[in-house]
């Protein structure tokens, strides 16, 4: 019989590729440790991703708030958001419910932080790469400065996540833009790139590029392992 796990809740649908990537690689990762005859317990919640796209603030926010206290109710012992745009609620949802949210620029300061990484690029949709909800974390827990595309491709990057990537769509014309702006974020000093799109890591490979990339879905992922195995 393997030994108890923590149950860990799961807020997805923003989008379903994202969710799918999550629950496999989560699933994955503990089968390395448990064993392929067990898998993880898992409480899933998948909203409708249009949610996100109207960009109503309070509603997302009293959205993932709601959420988050039924998967408390239902047992979840901590939550995980699949996806990085999502974390917007965090400072919101946190204080008002009693399980940890795991942020995932946690995972990405612990990650860099073991690589000696101190200026990283973010790449993302356009409210990740605007957003603080990544840069606080990473200058106030791992004194990581992140630097983002300058404003002139911020729409285009946008443009690619939500109407291609984020819809299973994976264009050479899309890859080549990312390269272009990993290029371009280095030349500014980056010494290190966040993937900060649950999609982009399918799209750029660490061969792509001769500077270190965060997969922010698979260090995420990995968090969420350790604690439902208690590590």
């Amino acid at each position: 019989m393997t030994k108890s796990m923590n149950t860990l809740g799961m807020i997805g649908g923003t989008s379903w590729h994202s969710t799918i990537e999550y629950y496999k690689l989560i699933n994955q990762m503990a089968s390395k440790k448990i064993g392929d005859w067990a898998n993880p317990p898992l409480i899933i919640h998948s909203i409708n991703i249009e949610l996100m796209r109207e960009q109503n603030k309070e509603k997302i926010n009293a959205k993932y708030l709601d959420i988050s206290l039924k998967l408390q109710t239902a047992g979840a012992k901590a939550i995980v958001i699949c996806a990085n745009t999502p974390h917007m609620v965090y400072d919101f949802v946190q204080p008002k419910i009693d399980i940890p949210i795991l942020h995932i620029a946690d995972a990405t300061g612990n990650e860099a932080q073991k690589l000696g990484l101190k200026k990283l690029g973010l790449l993302g949709n356009k409210p990740t790469m605007t957003g603080s909800f990544i840069p606080k974390v990473l200058k106030n827990n791992y004194k990581i400065e992140t630097i983002i595309p300058e404003e002139e491709f911020i729409t285009q990057a946008h443009e690619y996540v939500s109407k291609e990537l984020t819809q299973g769509t994976f264009s050479d014309a899309a890859k080549h833009f990312f390269i272009q702006q990993i290029e371009l974020l280095k030349a500014r000093g980056a010494d290190g790139i966040i993937l900060g799109c649950t999609e982009l890591p399918l799209l750029i490979q660490q061969e792509d590029v001769d500077i270190p990339t965060l997969a922010t879905t698979n260090l995420h992922a990995q968090m969420a392992v350790d604690f439902i195995l208690n590590k």
